[in-house]
């Protein structure tokens, strides 16, 4: 798959808990939501066609992390990334169709008082992961296959295995199917240039309107571990999307420490960070 010209965006705030323990919270105070759990803003992290902008630069890698040049923490953010056709009437999108998933990593830069989210996500090549394992959405709605799949994520240190996010149901997300999809339309479509938000539309049209995004959906919680250890060079980040009819957590925690990372109704990202 070519992803040099699909437009990469994320969802801020769409697991509760997640801000607060990356300690950004408080970035999202002027942002106005209708409801307490309502996602905070869809940022950017690749315009292929944004000149002069970091924006610009291809972030994706299924198998590498290159660390950035910066003395603050770097942190694993194990999400669900939906691959999705694009419809467009009259300059603005009129239908966000997911047609398949992967594990993804919105590996980001813990970087206080950064104007705009994006300015944490893309740092380069190799500064973000994805999976090379996609699999067919059936339906985006409850019923369908996402219902089934969990997300679970580990961090591999001198060869000990730790689990860094709390092993959570996709179907936890506080916006999923077609709520999400309409958020995600609006934010698209109507989002305004505030605080850490940017506006999104001005992209699109720029980028000539694309017919497919990567969206990431969000990042799970931290464990007590996750939260307080970063990423170093020599570390490798797990993230991985299993169908819990097949595997149990304990049957993706064994084959982490086996560094078995095949399997069917799996997709697995390693990377070895650099």
């Amino acid at each position: 798959m070519d992803l040099k010209n699909i437009l990469g965006f994320g969802v801020a705030g769409n697991f509760a808990g997640h801000l607060e323990q990356a300690n950004e919270a408080s970035d999202f105070k002027n942002i106005e939501v209708s409801e307490v759990n309502q996602p905070k803003a869809i940022f950017p992290f690749y315009i292929p066609e944004k000149e002069n902008s970091f924006l610009n630069v291809f972030p994706f890698s299924s198998h590498q992390i290159n660390m950035p040049d910066t003395d603050y923490d770097v942190q694993i953010e194990p999400e669900v990334a939906l691959l999705c056709n694009v419809e467009y009437r009259e300059g603005k999108i009129s239908a966000l169709i997911p047609k398949s998933f992967a594990a993804y990593n919105d590996c980001s830069i813990r970087r206080p008082g950064a104007k705009k989210i994006s300015e944490k996500k893309n740092w380069g090549e190799c500064s973000k992961g994805l999976s090379n394992s996609f699999i067919t959405i059936d339906e985006f709605s409850k019923g369908g296959i996402l219902d089934h799949y969990r997300i679970a994520s580990f961090h591999i240190r001198d060869e000990k295995v730790y689990i860094y996010g709390e092993d959570s149901a996709v179907k936890s997300y506080s916006y999923l199917y077609e709520k999400l999809i309409n958020w995600s339309i609006d934010k698209f479509n109507n989002q305004a240039d505030i605080g850490p938000a940017e506006n999104i539309s001005e992209y699109i049209a720029q980028a000539g309107y694309p017919s497919q995004f990567i969206i990431g959906i969000g990042a799970t919680r931290y464990t007590d571990y996750g939260e307080n250890n970063f990423l170093s060079r020599g570390d490798t980040s797990v993230v991985v999307l299993y169908d819990e009819r097949v595997y149990s957590s304990q049957d993706i925690a064994v084959k982490v420490e086996k560094r078995d990372y095949s399997g069917e109704s799996l997709s697995f990202l390693v990377q070895e960070v650099k």
